[in-house]
């Protein structure tokens, strides 16, 4: 067996070092930093990668917002954290810095708009009750698409009554004063609620107030040319045939205000396009207060009258009914003070307007000439313009248009296009003439030579009482009277033992009427209709009658044979 050689022989030393070095270049030890280490760097990059711009939002206050902790939603889903609140330099504001997420970046245009979502009543409605436990955050709503990129907001104080992607279009109301209308106010159709307001415009309130009214669809397409708006906010109490009436839109809109529309059926003006004719998202309407005034705005065709009155028309306001037989065929626009040089005195020229529409019979448009012959033929029917009550408790009047039989010739003119209708005494004035014409027949009367006459009969009565024949009357009298009284006193002392007697006189009367009922009732016991001697009496009587009838047979017997009474009765016949 051959010895081994150097080469193959092995130092163990060398052999310990070999395997050391094979155990630290294959150890698993490493793996644990080098996975941490590409974690860390994928969650870095990942952080970066999702990281979006940093925003600044300006709210009045920084209530219920906290640094850290509020964060950015959009539909619930987080899209950032607030990171620092800080006071504005003018100190009137707060500044939020937001650190949002890439999914952000889309939203941040300039048409984005930013509240804080909190507990509040807003629009009739409560919201924001789950920050109660997980506490208030800023919500964002994109804008329109298109809008270039900004990272500096200003925050909504209240959150937007509608939603940006809500389907639906804005109309504008124009109107003279706002009323009890807000933001939020809802919008009704046939007692629907379809919209709200949005808002109003500040800068011509100096003329009129233009109102923002958005209309969500399928409603806004019930918006036409011929549509009217009206105020429906509050009660509306009236008094009619069928009593007192009292009309609410809705709970809604007596506390928040409100606004109602409808189109008329059958409404067009002349010339113009149907009531069906669509309209384009903000067009123009006019808001009126009350609902009646915008059924009256309906009618197009209008004919202005002027009227000169003499009375007073306390209680006639611009907008007060015209009727005729208590129908309305217009209303009042307005009254001035105007001195009549031909007759040097103060009269009050009234302009009102009749709707021709009205009145059935006049679809065709009259032209100047037909209106001036047409009003021609009814004054002289006799129709004249009055003044009259629309109701009693207020002292509110209104213009009738009145058939008057006994009038006065009159003629209608043409003024400046308008035509001048001749009036008569109102209801009060032609009450008043009467009290004038009764006041007149009392001042008419000889009050001073019946005051006369009047004196000399008080004259004549006063001698006659002062003379001496009155006096002896009166003293006759007095005689009479104190001999009457004498009389009386002396029949008063004669009587007074009479009726001292009087009281057990009557104790007795009454003791023996009471002896007497007794007696009468123990006799009808005993001898009354059903007491034993009643009937034994009538057998008794019965018997007698029986006895009698003989004693009669035998008289009559012995009437003929008085032989029989000695012989005695034959037994053979006669």
């Amino acid at each position: 067996m051959d010895a081994p050689t150097p080469a193959a022989e092995t130092h163990p030393e060398a052999e310990v070092r070999a395997k050391v070095r094979r155990s630290a270049l294959l150890s698993p030890i490493w793996a644990i930093p080098i996975v941490t280490a590409l974690i860390a760097g994928f969650l870095v990059w990942h952080t970066w990668s999702e990281r979006g711009p940093t925003i600044t939002i300006t709210f009045r206050s920084a209530e219920g917002l906290t640094a850290g902790q509020s964060q950015l939603r959009y539909r619930d889903v987080t899209l950032g954290t607030v990171t620092a609140i800080a006071l504005s330099d003018d100190l009137l504001h707060v500044t939020l810095s937001i650190q949002t997420s890439r999914a952000a970046e889309a939203l941040l245009t300039e048409n984005a708009r930013f509240w804080v979502v909190k507990p509040r009543l807003f629009a009739g409605s409560l919201s924001g009750i789950d920050t109660l436990l997980s506490g208030s955050y800023v919500q964002v709503a994109p804008g329109a698409p298109g809008g270039r990129r900004q990272t500096r907001f200003t925050g909504l104080e209240d959150p937007p009554v509608v939603a940006s992607s809500e389907p639906g279009r804005t109309f504008l109301l124009r109107a003279a004063r706002l009323g009890s209308i807000s933001l939020g106010s809802p919008v009704f159709f046939r007692d629907l609620s379809v919209g709200v307001v949005l808002g109003w415009d500040v800068a011509d309130m100096a003329e009129h107030i233009t109102i923002h009214a958005f209309i969500r669809a399928p409603y806004d397409r019930y918006v036409h040319r011929d549509s009217r708006f009206w105020n429906a906010s509050g009660v509306s109490l009236t008094m009619g045939a069928q009593g007192v009436q009292l009309q609410l839109e809705s709970v809604r809109a007596l506390l928040l205000g409100g606004i109602a529309f409808d189109t008329p059926s059958g409404v067009a003006q002349a010339g113009a396009a149907q009531p069906g004719a669509a309209v384009a998202a903000d067009a123009l309407f006019h808001l009126y207060p009350t609902r009646e005034e915008a059924a009256y705005a309906s009618h197009h065709r209008r004919v202005p009258v002027l009227s000169y009155f003499d009375e007073s028309v306390s209680g006639l306001a611009p907008g007060a009914p015209v009727v005729f037989r208590g129908v309305r065929v217009g209303q009042v626009l307005g009254y001035d003070l105007q001195f009549d040089r031909a007759t040097e005195t103060l009269r009050i020229p009234v302009r009102y307007e009749i709707e021709p529409g009205r009145i059935a019979g006049t679809e065709e448009y009259p032209s100047e000439q037909q209106m001036l012959e047409n009003a021609r033929l009814l004054v002289r029917r006799g129709m004249r313009a009055r003044l009259a009550s629309a109701n009693l408790l207020t002292g509110a009047q209104q213009i009738s248009l009145d058939l008057v039989h006994d009038a006065a010739p009159a003629e209608v003119t043409l003024q400046d296009g308008v035509l001048v209708f001749p009036t008569v005494p109102g209801q009060f004035a032609g009450i008043m003439d009467g009290v004038n014409q009764v006041l007149a027949r009392v001042e008419a009367l000889p009050l001073e030579q019946i005051g006369r006459n009047l004196d000399g009969t008080i004259s004549e009565l006063n001698a006659l009482l002062r003379g001496p024949d009155v006096r002896e009357s009166l003293a006759a009298l007095r005689t009479t009277l104190v001999e009457t009284e004498a009389l009386i006193r002396r029949v008063d002392a004669a009587a007074t033992p009479a009726l001292r007697g009087l009281p057990p006189l009557i104790a007795s009367l009454n003791t023996t009427v009471a002896q007497a009922n007794r007696l009468f009732a123990s006799a009808n016991r005993g001898y009354g209709d059903d007491s034993q001697f009643r009937r034994d009496l009538d057998r008794m009587i019965e018997q007698i009658t029986i006895a009698a009838r003989a004693l009669r047979s035998l008289a009559d017997q012995l009437n003929r044979n008085p032989e029989s009474l000695i012989r005695g009765r034959s037994t053979q016949g006669p």
